[in-house]
């Protein structure tokens, strides 16, 4: 078992115990459930620097990251570094982080929030909208074709951007469809852990234009976005870049800066 099936079985009897806590009707009569989300996949096709900052404490590969921000604080401070877009953790048990994250940096921000997560089932998505994100992530390692369109076509009639995550061009083969906004390609090898942004280069070619494509993992550098850039990328998801240190929110401005 490599670390993300254990999370994926973790993540199966999570969403059941949730199921039996907190009703569909109850998520649904959410404040926020009615809210309109704005787009990610329209913030970064109009970008010049493609950002999606993340909010992570912590990771299976890093250990901790950075346990001493305030979500609401990092969030309003991506806001003014002018990223396109935020990427919050919410899976508790392997990175730290909550659903309440995702409402705190609502409460802060109004730029669109991503929920990362392992999502398996449609319940999560109700969650997303009624905790305030505007997108979520599929990863097409973890579910079969058929999982990834009942899931994105869920997610788009609730107004709901989607960016799918694949690692090789099986994933992708089987996973490209019309309910996706994002293609993200993810650079880290999940067996080894090892990045390579050739990953994302090989794939480019693969990717329809019809999908805003988006290169995530290993990308700290303005160096690695560049290279990117020629290949179409137009969404860079910088995890522990930012995160790593006191004040995310400058990290990213001096970052974007030096970018554009």
């Amino acid at each position: 078992m490599n670390i993300l099936d254990k999370i994926i079985a973790d993540k199966y009897k999570e969403v059941a115990l949730r199921k039996q806590l907190i009703p569909v009707k109850q998520l649904e009569q959410s404040v926020l459930f009615e809210r309109k989300s704005p787009s990610l996949a329209q913030a970064l096709s109009t970008s010049g620097s493609g950002i999606i900052a993340e909010h992570k404490r912590r990771s299976p590969s890093k250990a901790t990251i950075n346990h001493n921000l305030n979500v609401q604080d990092v969030a309003s401070g991506y806001e003014q570094a002018g990223v396109c877009g935020m990427s919050v953790l919410t899976d508790g048990k392997y990175f730290g982080g909550s659903l309440d994250d995702l409402l705190l940096a609502r409460a802060a921000a109004q730029l669109p929030l991503l929920r990362k997560e392992f999502v398996i089932d449609t319940y999560q998505i109700l969650e997303a909208k009624a905790y305030g994100a505007d997108v979520i992530l599929l990863i097409a390692a973890v579910l079969t074709r058929d999982e990834i369109k009942t899931l994105s076509e869920f997610a788009k009639s609730l107004g709901l951007d989607v960016l799918l995550e694949v690692h090789n061009l099986e994933e992708l083969q089987k996973s490209v469809m019309p309910s996706l906004d994002m293609l993200g390609v993810n650079n880290r090898n999940l067996k080894t852990f090892e990045v390579s942004l050739e990953t994302s280069k090989s794939l480019s070619a693969e990717i329809p234009d019809d999908f805003v494509k988006v290169s995530e993992s290993g990308i700290s550098s303005i160096k690695a976005i560049k290279a990117l850039q020629p290949y179409g990328y137009k969404g860079f998801l910088i995890g522990e870049n930012f995160m790593k240190t006191d004040d995310p929110g400058a990290s990213a401005t001096e970052f974007i800066k030096q970018l554009i």
